[in-house]
């Protein structure tokens, strides 16, 4: 009988938008490592569901295929990286060196705290090709307004375009970054920082 049936009840304790975020966020939690190692083009469908202990089915429900669900990723690293770097920045002292100084290490620690979200930040978003295209443009642009913010004062030696200068600033901090995930010889977590801090002024007229 479906007499005080009710469609909406709840399972082992959870609604049905609890049991899809928990869904989610397994899949969420078994791409951070799967899309990471051995990587995005590796990982199918079948074995993100069995990592995540759901059916392919209840996959389809939380994303719309494997792109979704990496670009769900690469933006919540984004998110979490910056939020990072702006409290770091926020703390910093008034200087434009100890700005720098902060955001740099705040950034680079924070990355390398996980290898699995540097890599997926620096790495398999190189690899996925256009997947995360626009994804990855929005991330860049985001981390040069904050180089732009932080260097806005910085007594500049020659005139130059700001913008296309803290580009230049972000994409050497992310071949930093990829040359200590693929380095046999992997670099301190130091000699990053200060050779990011030593390209951070130099770039921006520091003599």
């Amino acid at each position: 009988m479906l007499d005080g049936w009710n469609v909406n009840r709840s399972y082992r304790g959870m609604s049905a938008e609890q049991r899809l975020a928990d869904r989610r966020e397994r899949l969420m939690t078994a791409a951070y490592t799967l899309y990471a190692k051995p990587g995005f083009a590796a990982t199918t469908i079948e074995r993100l569901c069995s990592e995540a202990r759901i059916s392919n089915r209840a996959f389809y429900e939380c994303f719309g295929g494997r792109e979704e669900l990496l670009q769900a990723l690469h933006e919540r690293c984004v998110e979490e990286s910056l939020a990072v770097v702006a409290k770091a920045l926020d703390e910093a002292p008034a200087s434009i060196e100890g700005r720098a100084k902060a955001g740099i290490r705040a950034y680079i620690e924070f990355a390398t705290a996980d290898w699995r979200r540097a890599r997926i930040m620096h790495v398999e978003v190189r690899r996925s090709g256009d997947v995360l295209a626009v994804s990855r443009q929005r991330a860049v642009d985001a981390f040069a307004r904050l180089v732009q913010d932080a260097s806005a004062d910085f007594p500049q030696a020659v005139p130059v375009n700001p913008r296309l200068l803290a580009l230049g600033v972000v994409g050497a901090l992310q071949e930093l970054l990829i040359e200590w995930l693929l380095s046999e010889e992997q670099p301190e977590i130091d000699e990053l920082v200060a050779a990011a801090v030593h390209i951070f002024n130099r770039s921006l007229g520091d003599a």
